[in-house]
C-alpha cells in the first residue's frame, strides 16, 4: 500500500505572516492557492509536498493532512469507512455526503475525526 503525505494545513492567526516566516527559514518560495470559499498562503517543499497556511477562525479545525494513495488503496479505504459507518465527503465543507468526486483530483474524500482533525485522501486513479 503506497501512502504519501501530499499536503498539510497549518492554521495561524495571520496565515500570510506565518507562511512568510516558514518560507524564509526554509529558503523556499512563497505562493498562494485560492478557490471558492478558501485562500491559502502556500509553501511548496518539493514536487510532491506542500504546506498551506490558513487563517484560524472560530470554526477552524485542529489540523488538516492530505495523503495521496494509489487507486486500489483508495478503494480499500472507502470500503473501510463505509463498513465502519464513518462519515466522509468530497469537500472539507461537507464531510458527510458520501461522495468521492474531488475538485483537484479524479477522486478524493475528507473525514473528520472526533478530535476535530480533518483528513483527506486523494488519488489520481479513476
Amino acid at each position: 500500500m503506497a501512502i504519501k503525505l501530499d499536503h498539510a494545513v497549518i492554521y495561524a492567526e495571520d496565515h500570510d505572516q506565518a507562511a512568510r516566516e516558514f518560507a524564509w527559514v526554509m529558503d523556499l518560495p512563497l505562493g498562494r492557492v485560492a478557490g471558492e470559499g478558501y485562500e491559502f498562503s502556500a509553501v511548496r517543499i518539493h514536487s510532491e509536498l506542500a504546506i498551506y497556511f490558513m487563517n484560524r477562525d472560530e470554526g477552524s479545525l485542529e489540523q488538516h493532512m492530505a495523503f495521496h494513495v494509489d487507486g486500489r488503496t483508495f478503494d480499500k479505504m472507502v470500503k473501510r469507512l463505509k463498513k465502519d459507518g464513518m462519515a466522509f465527503g468530497n469537500s472539507p465543507f461537507d464531510t458527510a455526503n458520501q461522495r468521492t468526486d474531488h475538485d483537484f483530483m479524479p477522486r478524493g474524500l475528507f473525514w473528520t475525526n472526533r478530535d476535530g482533525c480533518l483528513f483527506e485522501i486523494i488519488t489520481d486513479a479513476l
